[in-house]
């Protein structure tokens, strides 16, 4: 077999070399193309031996997701898990679906338009796939191949309704082939009308109706009949499922209303209305259409939107929220949500003339100043709360509510500035952008001003000095460290432009009140899955700036509710720190309202304080600016009432400290207008306690007040012969002791002065002049000091005298008694009458020529001690104040913002 098998192996060999020579000749001798078809056979063999092994492993792997997907339980079909949300006290408060905020309709009471709404815009092809549409299918297929895998959705109703009660919301290959399999199965189990009924009676349909078709008309249209809805009805309602919160018809109608229109187009497309019927329902305004009738607790939609907002930031998709029996813990005070919407909507407390207008819009949230955690919420008023996106959370302008998160918060953050810090409110300009000047909201100035001062009084040149002594970057960086954007970064941001949301500045200002503290707001503490997995959620706490820095921003915003433009905000027996901000309409903008001439308008208000328990932040606009939508100075007072009554109702049984001062932090008595000590001159109305960073106050004493120190008076002296003592006194005003020191100094000898008398001693006294000097010196630092004054004492030597009187004796013995007599008065004119002549006469000469001398001598010993030239360096202390304040020299002016 071996010979046999050989002999046929070179026979084919043969004929194979044969069948390439003939193949070669026929082809110019250049060769077949049968190695090329050989390669490409190749090719194919592997492709399908791999194609083969990847179908078995595909099979396999397909077996075992479909192995582990889930049963399909009946009871789920019809009755989804609801979301259960708990209060701050973990008492549950509200089911976001089931119970009332769901109603089962039958099929049979859906009219065709109704059905075919959801049939246009979701799977229009529903009555006739069998629970996968391939051709729809395929085209989701291409569209992940381009775009990458989730980028377009091929579901069916029927894989929307058991991916919404089985299955997970990711978008993920496992995922997407068990959802066809079980609607598959779907199919199989029930009719298509039974599958449509389930998924209408549970597709979500907005946060302010809930679940199923019977709930959302009864909701948005006020008809418990769905007989009644228009197409146009029917058309807004299919709007929805794709983005429920976003597509709500009661806080978007805009938004709804153009995915409305979508739907009407769809269903004019697929034959289920006509064109005539297509154009009405186009036509028809949304706002018309909308009759919204407010569920159980609705006045508490604006505190449940934002917690789903957070679960959706969370990582949770619509359906987990809804459908997968979440147990969500939040920091809900209902006493105090109850008590928002009361002051908001009930129309019985005082101060607040809401303007009637459909475009007037409020935002409230009231914070716990040292957790963070969000108590409250407020957005909107009686007559426009069901129109309106959550204005709590919508970033927009505060005015002056800014100047403590750009000014002077940062610039007590990095320069260390006191509270007192003088800051000229003086012309000045912006150094960037247009570098138009910066305008006060009085259009005046007030010149040097105390930090504090310029904060209570909103004045706007030194807060955009402030901001330019930090710089911008740091500004801003400071402001973004609590989370608020801000928006562009712009010297005038610091008076409104710059951005925020009731909820991010009451955060912000939270952490001025708990010593820099910040945390961010939050309105879930906790979630609980039904298995008892449970997550914690709360936000940590983070140090965002000094101690210091909080606490000393706390007590100047103090200073704005008593002595400032927040007095009419103040909350009784309740220490609070607070600051009220306006903005301004541009010229443009004017020219666009119906205000008249001369009227005083703005576009928003606003107010955000706290105490150590609670920070409120409130604010008032409108959705635009034209039109009759502006403020008056009648409205102005609104945000700071609406403060008064909330916190006024918050703190109700609560005791609320003050604040603490941290060590970091120390109180001086200061000069107001110089902000250094002050002298002993200065007024007691004069000086002000002021906040300093520990280590940097003041060690100058103004001279602003320094007082003019009296001359020491009755300077006189005695000398005693036999103890050998000159002793020299004067006179001075007891009431000023206290507050001067005396310098003394004698040509000869050494002085020993007396402390607690009027008097200087030169001990050891012997015959010759002595030039006493004299002059009182303020002791509170200033250079103060009263004039120099001398007296001269002459102290003759003795046995001089008896040689004169033994000459007169032997010159003149005939007048002897006469001689006896004349040396007895010049004995007694030296020791006795001359001093009194001196001192009441002669003296008076002798004395003037030796103030002369004296007070050159006088001169010189004050240069050499320091003390005026020490003093004397300073010669403005308050232009040195405002020369370190980088801006004070530059002048300034600019508020858009009105206080």
């Amino acid at each position: 077999m071996a010979d046999e098998y050989k002999s046929r192996q070179e026979r084919k060999t043969a004929q194979t070399t044969s069948k390439k020579s003939k193949k070669s000749a026929g082809n110019g001798g250049t060769g077949g193309k049968k190695p090329k078809r050989s390669l490409i056979k190749k090719i194919v063999l592997v492709c399908l031996i791999l194609f083969g092994i990847g179908l078995i492993g595909g099979g396999v792997a397909v077996g075992v997701i479909l192995a582990n997907a889930p049963d399909i339980e009946r009871e789920k079909l019809m009755l989804p898990q609801s979301l259960q949300v708990h209060d701050m006290d973990d008492e549950l408060v509200f089911t976001l679906t089931g119970g009332e905020n769901r109603i089962n309709a039958d099929i049979n009471d859906m009219p065709d338009h109704l059905q075919n709404a959801f049939l246009a815009i979701e799977d229009h092809r529903f009555r006739d796939h069998f629970g996968v549409d391939v051709r729809r299918l395929g085209g989701a297929v291409l569209a992940n191949l381009r775009e990458g895998f989730g980028a377009e959705g091929g579901s069916t109703i029927t894989q929307q309704l058991v991916k919404n009660l089985f299955l997970s919301q990711d978008k993920q290959l496992t995922r997407k082939i068990q959802e066809a399999y079980l609607a598959i199965q779907l199919e199989r189990m029930y009719s298509k009308d039974e599958i449509l009924e389930m998924y209408l009676n549970q597709i979500n349909l907005g946060p302010s109706a809930g679940y199923g078709v019977q709930l959302a008309a009864e909701a948005y249209f006020g008809k418990d009949n769905l007989q009644d809805l228009t197409i146009a009805d029917a058309a807004v309602l299919a709007a929805i499922p794709q983005r429920p919160r976003d597509f709500d018809p009661v806080r978007n109608p805009e938004t709804n209303e153009k995915r409305r229109n979508v739907v009407i187009d769809r269903m004019e497309r697929e034959g289920f209305i006509s064109a005539e019927d297509a154009e009405e329902a186009r036509t028809t305004d949304i706002n018309d259409q909308i009759n919204y009738t407010e569920t159980e607790n609705s006045g508490w939609y604006t505190f449940y939107d934002e917690v789903l907002k957070e679960l959706d930031d969370l990582g949770f998709t619509t359906d987990e929220i809804y459908h997968s029996g979440l147990k969500v813990y939040t920091t809900l005070d209902t006493e105090a949500q109850d008590l928002v919407d009361a002051v908001l909507k009930s129309g019985e407390y005082e101060g607040l003339p809401f303007p009637d207008n459909e475009d007037f819009r409020v935002g409230v949230t009231l914070l716990d100043t040292k957790s963070g955690a969000v108590r409250a919420m407020g957005n909107g008023t009686e007559e426009n709360d069901a129109r309106v996106n959550n204005y709590a959370s919508i970033q927009t302008n505060h005015g002056s509510v800014m100047k403590p998160l750009l000014g002077y918060g940062p610039v007590i953050e990095e320069e260390q500035w006191s509270t007192g810090h003088i800051i000229a409110d003086e012309p000045y300009n912006y150094l960037t952008g247009e570098k138009g000047p910066v305008r006060n909201f009085d259009r005046q100035f007030k010149g040097n001003m105390r930090m504090r001062q310029a904060l209570a009084e909103s004045r706007n040149v030194p807060a955009v000095k402030a901001l330019n002594e930090v710089g911008q970057e740091q500004a801003y960086e400071f402001l973004e460290r609590m989370f608020v954007p801000g928006g562009a970064q712009v010297e005038s941001g610091i008076l409104g432009p710059a951005e925020g949301s009731t909820k991010e500045i009451a955060a912000a200002y939270a952490a001025f009140g708990n010593n820099g503290a910040y945390t961010e707001p939050y309105t879930i503490r906790k979630i609980v899955y039904p298995d008892g997995r449970e997550i914690d959620v709360q936000p940590e706490t983070e140090q965002v700036m000094e101690d210091y820095t909080g606490y000393m921003v706390t007590d100047m915003l103090k200073s704005v509710m008593t002595d400032g433009t927040g007095t009419s905000a103040q909350v009784p027996n309740v220490p609070i720190a607070g600051k009220t901000g306006t903005s301004n309409f541009s010229e443009a903008e004017i020219a666009n309202l119906n205000a008249a001439a001369g009227t005083t308008v703005y576009p928003t208000s606003a107010f955000t304080g706290y105490s150590t328990e609670y920070t409120l932040s409130t604010w008032i606009g409108f959705t635009d600016r034209r039109g009759d939508n502006y403020l008056t100075n009648d409205h102005n007072q609104i945000t700071r009432n609406l403060f008064r009554h909330i916190m006024t109702g918050v703190h109700q049984g609560v005791q609320a400290s003050d604040f603490t001062m941290p060590d970091s932090v120390e109180r001086i008595s200061v000069e107001r207008g110089t902000g250094m000590l002050p002298s002993a001159g200065t007024p007691s109305s004069e000086i002000v306690s002021e906040l300093f960073v520990r280590g940097t106050g003041p060690s100058q004493v103004s001279e602003e007040f320094a007082q003019d120190i009296p001359d020491p008076s009755g300077l006189d002296y005695s000398y005693d012969e036999e103890a050998g003592t000159l002793t020299f006194s004067w006179s001075y005003p007891a009431d000023l002791l206290d507050d001067v020191e005396f310098e003394t100094s004698i040509s000869s000898g050494s002085l020993d002065v007396s402390s607690d008398s009027l008097t200087a001693t030169v001990n050891g006294v012997s015959p010759g002049s002595y030039t006493f000097s004299i002059r009182a010196r303020a002791t509170d630092g200033t250079s103060g000091a009263s004039s120099s004054v001398s007296i001269t004492a002459t102290i003759e030597d003795e046995d001089d005298d008896d040689d004169e009187e033994e000459e007169i004796e032997e010159d003149d013995p005939v007048e002897e008694e006469p001689a006896e007599e004349e040396p007895s008065q010049d004995e007694d004119g030296n020791d006795d009458d001359t001093n009194g002549e001196n001192n009441d006469g002669s003296s008076d000469d002798d004395s003037s020529n030796d103030d002369s001398s004296n007070d050159d001598s006088s001169t010189d010993d004050g240069s050499t001690d320091g003390d005026d030239t020490g003093s004397g360096e300073p010669a403005d202390p308050g232009n040195e104040t405002d020369d370190s304040d980088s801006n004070s020299d530059q002048q300034n002016t600019n508020d858009d913002d009105q206080e």
